[in-house]
């Protein structure tokens, strides 16, 4: 599935990189990110340090409430990068979007994917930039990077779904979002896409 998953979003790319313009946006979505406070990460073998463990656990979880404590943990994972420059870099580059200045946060981000190439969180924040600033083309690379490195990374989903919508594309934004709802089914947002769009391309149930 991952490999399918990989190969749909190299097969996606090149027509949506030659577009030669996308649609006005009527409203801009939500890009998922992680939550401002996060669980403390100590990298180690047990089950809570274990990426494959807890999207199993994310899957299986029974409600909103228990799926949000699996995601918060997964995000920790995702954003720990292990290495005490990187980890400030990456501060400095929340700080810089706080303040507006995409510029200087899209700098910092190429420092640290330099610095840091397999950080896959780094990739996503800079295609989440990349988006912000309406370069799709960028921004569909990046996405692109986070994937081949985490297939189940739902935030990077999420992306290419409202990218996907922004070209008038619904078909394939319809297939990205039930894709991150099978990696989680709780995720916030996605199913109230998911309703609009199947029953714009799919019609009603009667």
């Amino acid at each position: 599935m991952a490999l399918r998953f990989r190969v749909f979003v190299a097969a996606l790319l090149p027509a949506a990189l030659l577009a030669t313009g996308a649609p006005a946006w009527a409203q801009r979505g939500t890009w998922v990110q992680p939550p401002s406070k996060l669980p403390s990460v100590q990298r180690g073998a047990d089950k809570l340090n274990n990426l494959d463990f807890l999207f199993d656990a994310l899957k299986a979880a029974p409600d909103d409430s228990s799926a949000k404590a699996v995601e918060e943990r997964i995000w920790a994972l995702w954003l720990a990068s292990g290495s005490d420059t990187a980890n400030l870099l990456m501060t400095r580059v929340t700080s810089a979007v706080e303040a507006k200045d995409l510029d200087l946060a899209l700098k910092l981000l190429d420092a640290l994917i330099d610095l840091r190439p397999d950080y896959v969180e780094a990739w996503n924040r800079r295609a989440t930039i990349y988006y912000m600033k309406n370069d799709y083309g960028r921004a569909l690379a990046d996405i692109r990077q986070v994937l081949a490195r985490e297939p189940r990374h739902f935030g990077a989903m999420s992306g290419l779904g409202l990218i996907m919508q922004e070209f008038g594309d619904d078909k394939r934004a319809l297939d990205v979002y039930r894709r991150a709802l099978a990696v989680h089914p709780h995720l916030q947002r996605i199913p109230d896409l998911v309703k609009t769009l199947s029953e714009k391309i799919e019609g009603r149930n009667i």
